[in-house]
């Protein structure tokens, strides 16, 4: 048979094959309805997790992970943020706010059935401070008495830091200062126990990148254990059966996938692929608002957007350029035009209204201005100034805006700006390396209080990433702060740091972020709240009827 013949044979055979393939896939069973019949949650995390290590780990999608993994002392209330028991099953407070006793439950688990205890977070909160594993956290711990002296090697001896295993179920911790904050902080994942002799099993504790975290090796104390880690396809967690409230956990399973591509993830959402997505195609927040689509949720969320800036780089360490730059940002129009979503416009570092504080700022969108400072900066109407390259992770919407902001650089100042793209842990290295000229970022409360946002620009800080550096600035938010007496008094001296930090100028805000996620609504016990933080303990699935969707062409 010649190969015309033999095509002509084949052909009716393939579009069987594929009749039947098609038939097969349309009554395939979607992960939504699956899940729901299941108890399995299908979770849109945005990016690959970068570690699943507590005291290695920066970002939002591994905070997801981490706190399904494991829990602290203290959890929050999904709804109000308001400290409750974790761990901890109570706890007191002395009459001059600087200790606190935990009393932990004499029911906790790890994962793998061993007994948790006190001294768990003893070595564990003795790892963190360890300056060889590069905790870029560790400025969270340093409210606890002698734990900055003994990271930064005044204090060499732990047992002289703030944290003590009174018994076996007592843990006793002394501050340096009343941190009205303290409470939340233990909600952080940075100050999670990890299970000491796994962690050894796979290397020194103070090592970076073992094995411990990976898929078969991993021991956590949270209400699910880790099942399969399949890298850039999905982290699957299971219910823990040894958690301490496992009675109450009505998931039996969170698969969570990286979903870069915010188009994608749309659309295994409408596909029934996704009960949750991490974010919305901003061009799609409108159809989805005009439809009355309540699978749409838009909530105020405790976060800036904002651009690094390296003050190592040479024609970066004028502040006259840095001010240049951030007076030539239209963000009135990136917030309309691009985001969609209620965004606000951000010409300070911390969200306005955190806990009373309204910070003031200078900052202004005057282009002219702006072109006079460049001037005066040594680069009139541009000239000579070098070509700079801004720095997002992978990102339509992270594109998008940076895009924007280099047509309104050439437009209002006429430079020369290049971008460059890098997957989630590549763009995390290049920053903590300062291997970037200007880099997109993002900060989300780790706990509803102004310090929050101005502790990290501390000098050298671990999530600072600027290089700049400034000692009243230390002063003010590392010593005069801790020590005042009212509230009032807290927030007028971050108020005086961040007109220091906005005059200065080593970051540029661009906006107060909102949460846009799209959510199933089977998905029931979910919180919208303002860190944007689940409650995977809380959650769970109930098949609602069939309800209607947006019409295919409406997307």
């Amino acid at each position: 048979m010649n190969n015309r013949a033999r095509q002509h044979a084949i052909l009716p055979l393939l579009l069987l094959i594929s009749t039947l393939l098609l038939a097969a896939c349309g009554s395939r069973e979607s992960n939504v309805d699956q899940g729901n019949r299941s108890g399995t949650l299908h979770w849109g995390n945005g990016t690959e997790p970068q570690s699943l290590d507590p005291h290695i780990a920066t970002g939002v999608p591994e905070h997801h992970i981490i706190t399904a993994l494991m829990e602290g002392l203290i959890l929050k209330d999904s709804e109000t943020l308001a400290p409750k028991p974790g761990v901890a099953e109570s706890w007191t407070i002395s009459d001059d706010g600087r200790i606190y006793t935990f009393k932990l439950r004499e029911n906790a688990r790890w994962s793998n059935g061993d007994p948790h205890n006190a001294h768990d977070y003893v070595w564990s909160w003795w790892r963190a401070l360890q300056p060889a594993l590069g905790n870029l956290y560790a400025y969270m711990y340093f409210s606890i008495e002698n734990a900055q002296e003994y990271y930064e090697g005044t204090v060499t001896d732990f047992d002289q830091v703030g944290v003590k295993a009174l018994d076996d179920y007592t843990l006793q911790v002394t501050l340096s200062n009343p941190t009205p904050y303290f409470l939340q902080l233990l909600d952080h994942y940075s100050l999670y126990p990890v299970h000491r002799a796994t962690v050894e099993k796979f290397g020194a504790a103070d090592e970076r990148g073992t094995r411990w975290t990976y898929e078969g090796n991993n021991v956590g104390n949270g209400a699910f254990q880790l099942l399969d880690w399949k890298i850039n396809r999905r982290v699957t967690v299971q219910r823990n059966p040894y958690y301490w409230n496992t009675d109450s956990v009505r998931l039996n399973q969170i698969v969570f996938y990286p979903t870069e591509n915010v188009v994608s993830e749309e659309r295994m959402f409408r596909a029934g692929q996704l009960h949750r997505t991490s974010t919305i195609p901003a061009d799609k927040i409108p159809v989805y608002l005009e439809a009355k689509d309540s699978s749409l949720h838009i909530a105020p969320y405790l976060g800036t957007y904002f651009y690094r800036i390296n003050t190592r780089v040479p024609h970066l360490q004028d502040k006259q350029v840095r001010r240049a730059l951030a007076m030539t940002i239209d963000r009135q129009t990136i917030s309309k035009s691009i985001l969609k979503a209620g965004q606000i416009p951000a010409y300070a570092m911390t969200p306005p209204g955190t806990m009373g504080y309204y910070p003031e700022s200078d900052l202004s969108f005057d282009p002219e201005a702006a072109r006079q400072l460049l001037a005066d900066a040594g680069y009139p109407n541009g000239e000579g100034f070098p070509a700079t390259e801004i720095l997002y992770n992978t990102s339509e919407g992270h594109r998008k805006i940076a895009v924007a902001i280099q047509q309104m650089w050439k437009k209002y100042l006429n430079i020369d700006i290049k971008l460059l793209n890098q997957e989630w842990k590549v763009y995390l290295d290049s920053e903590s390396a300062g291997n970037y000229e200007i880099s997109r970022a993002g900060w989300i409360g780790d706990y509803v209080d102004p310090n929050s946002f101005l502790d990290m620009f501390l000098c050298n800080g671990g999530n600072n990433r600027t290089d700049w550096c400034n000692a009243e600035y230390d002063r003010l938010i590392a010593d005069v702060a801790p020590t005042v007496k009212t509230h009032a008094e807290r927030l007028a001296v971050f108020g005086l740091a961040e007109k220091i930090l906005m005059d200065e100028l080593p970051v540029i805000p661009i906006y107060i972020y909102t949460s846009v996620n799209l959510v199933n609504n089977s998905v029931k016990n979910y919180a919208d709240n303002i860190l944007n933080q689940p409650s995977f303990t809380e959650m769970y699935l109930q098949t609602e009827p069939q309800q209607k969707r947006l019409d295919e062409d409406q997307h």
